[in-house]
C-alpha cells in the first residue's frame, strides 16, 4: 500500500537548524495536532492490514507503517475519533507526534577543501593515524541524509532510506553529510578523514532540508535501521543520532508513559544496534529533551570547545568558551555519558563541499565513529558493553579538560587506545 507523506515545516528555518526554543513557541511542547504514533500489541501478526482496516473504519490518512522497531503506523487523526480508535483492543498505545529538529547551530554555508587536513576534532580524541580503521562496521546516520556523490564518502556509502520529504536519500540540507564525514571520511588524500574512515555508512533521512522532522519519521528511520541490525539478519551495529526535541524519559522503554520514540529505539537496541545521541544545544538539563533523556537506551554525548586539536587547554578561546572546556550551548545532566569536541568543527558537506559548524550534533559523531572502532576490535559488544568501554578509556575532567561551570562531570571520549 502506499502512504500519503506528510511535510512539517515549523518556524524561521535556518540552513542547518533551529533551536527548539523556536519550536516551542509555536507548539506546545512540540506536539503537532492531531498527528500520532499507534502502537499496536506484539501478538498483531500484519501491522499493514490492521493499519489499511484501521484507516478505512476510522477515515485516518496513515503515513508510515512500522514493522521492526514497532508494530505500529503514523496518523492524522481528528480528535474526535481518537476515543474510538483507542478502545480497538489490539492497540498498545497512542503517542502524540512530535516536533524533532537538528541539533546543529547554523552555519553561512559550504566552502571547497582540497588536500586532505586532520579535522581538530578527530585529532583531539586522538583518532588520527590509527591501525583500526573501523573496517567494514556499518553505521546509520539518522539525520537529513548524506550526499551521496561527495568523493570523500561515496565509496563507503552502503545504501539508505527516506523518511522525509524528496524523492531520495540524499542530503538536501548539509548536516547529516556533515555527520557522516566526522564517522567515516575517506582517508584519500583530499578534504578530510573521519574516525572510522573505513566504516560503512547508511543515509537514513528523517529530516527535511531544513533540518526538521517528526517522531514518526525518526521512528521510520529507526524501523529500517532495525530490520538491518544483527538480530534481523543485518550488519547496522551503530546509529548516530545528531537530532532532538522535548520530552523525558520513563526509564522503562517508553512503556509507562507511552512513549512510542523510546520503545521504538529500546527494540533497535536489543536487535543489536547501538545509539549515539546528541545531548542538545539549549544549555538545559538534556533529561528535558529526547532521545537524550533515554539513558537506559542510548549513548548521550555532550559537546567541548577545543581550538587547537590537543589536550590541555593552551589554545585559543572559542565562541562558545575556552579551550577545552564544555561548550556554553551544551546540555547536561546526569543522561550524559560522554563528551566529545563539538565547538568549529571541519566536515564534508552538501555538494561535494566541507563546512565549519558548531553543536552536540558534531560531538556525537566524534562517539559513534569511537563506537565503532570499539564494536570493530570488540566484536558483538552490546551497547553498554560499548558504552562502558569508551567511558574507561576516557579523559576525566582535570587530564586534559576543566570544567569551570560544575555541569559537566562526564568524561571525553579518547579513541586513541581502540
Amino acid at each position: 500500500m502506499k502512504f500519503r507523506l506528510l511535510v512539517f515545516l515549523i518556524g524561521i528555518l535556518f540552513s542547518v537548524g533551529i533551536s527548539t526554543e523556536v519550536v516551542k513557541a509555536q507548539q506546545p511542547q512540540g506536539v503537532i495536532p492531531d498527528n500520532y504514533i499507534v502502537v499496536l500489541r506484539d501478538d498483531v501478526a500484519d501491522p499493514v492490514a490492521v493499519a489499511n482496516e484501521m484507516a478505512l473504519a476510522h477515515g485516518l490518512s496513515v503515513d508510515h507503517v512500522y514493522l521492526y522497531a514497532l508494530k505500529g503506523f503514523a496518523a492524522v487523526i481528528p480528535e474526535a475519533r481518537l476515543a474510538r480508535l483507542k478502545a480497538d483492543p489490539r492497540i498498545a498505545f497512542v503517542s502524540a507526534d512530535r516536533v524533532v529538529t537538528v541539533d546543529g547551530k547554523p552555519s553561512g554555508g559550504g566552502t571547497t577543501q582540497a588536500a586532505q587536513r586532520l579535522p581538530t576534532g578527530v585529532g583531539r580524541i586522538g583518532a588520527g593515524n590509527l591501525t583500526n580503521k573501523g573496517t567494514g562496521i556499518q553505521v546509520a546516520v539518522i539525520d537529513t541524509g548524506i550526499d551521496v556523490k561527495h568523493p570523500d564518502l561515496a565509496d563507503n556509502i552502503s545504501g539508505g532510506k527516506n523518511c522525509s520529504t524528496g524523492k531520495s536519500y540524499t542530503d538536501g540540507n548539509g548536516h547529516g553529510t556533515h555527520v557522516a564525514g566526522t564517522i567515516a571520511a575517506l582517508d584519500n588524500a583530499i578534504g578530510v578523514v573521519g574516525v572510522a574512515p573505513q566504516a560503512k555508512l547508511w543515509s537514513v533521512r528523517v529530516l527535511n532540508n531544513a533540518g526538521s522532522g517528526t517522531w514518526s519519521s525518526v521512528i521510520c528511520g529507526i524501523d529500517f535501521v532495525t530490520a538491518k541490525a544483527p538480530a534481523n539478519g543485518g550488519s547496522i551495529t551503530v546509529a548516530n543520532m545528531s537530532l532532538g526535541g522535548t520530552g523525558t524519559s520513563d526509564n522503562n522503554c517508553g512503556n509507562t508513559n507511552n512513549d512510542a520514540l523510546h520503545k521504538a529505539i529500546c527494540r533497535s537496541r536489543d536487535a543489536g544496534v547501538t545509539y549515539i545521541v546528541a545531548a542538545g544545544n539549549e544549555a538545559d538539563n538534556a533529561a528535558n529533551h529526547v532521545p537524550a533523556a533515554y539513558n537506559d537506551a542510548v549513548i548521550t554525548v555532550s559537546a567541548l570547545a577545543d581550538s587547537d586539536g590537543v589536550a590541555g587547554g593552551t589554545g585559543s578561546a572559542t565562541s562558545y568558551g575556552a579551550d577545552d572546556t564544555f561548550a556554553s550551548f551544551s546540555n547536561f545532566g546526569q543522561v550524559v555519558d560522554l563528551g566529545a569536541p563539538g565547538v568549529s568543527i571541519l566536515s564534508t558537506w552538501k555538494g561535494g563541499g566541507y563546512n565549519t559548524i558548531s553543536g552536540t550534533s558534531m560531538a556525537t559523531p566524534h562517539v559513534a565513529g569511537s563506537a565503532a572502532l570499539y564494536i570493530a576490535s570488540h566484536p558483538g559488544s552490546s551497547w553498554i558493553q560499548v558504552r562502558d568501554g569508551l567511558q574507561a578509556l576516557a579523559e576525566p575532567t582535570g587530564t586534559g579538560h576543566t570544567d569551570p561551570s560544575s555541569l559537566h562531570p562526564e568524561p571525553v571520549v579518547l579513541a586513541g587506545s581502540l
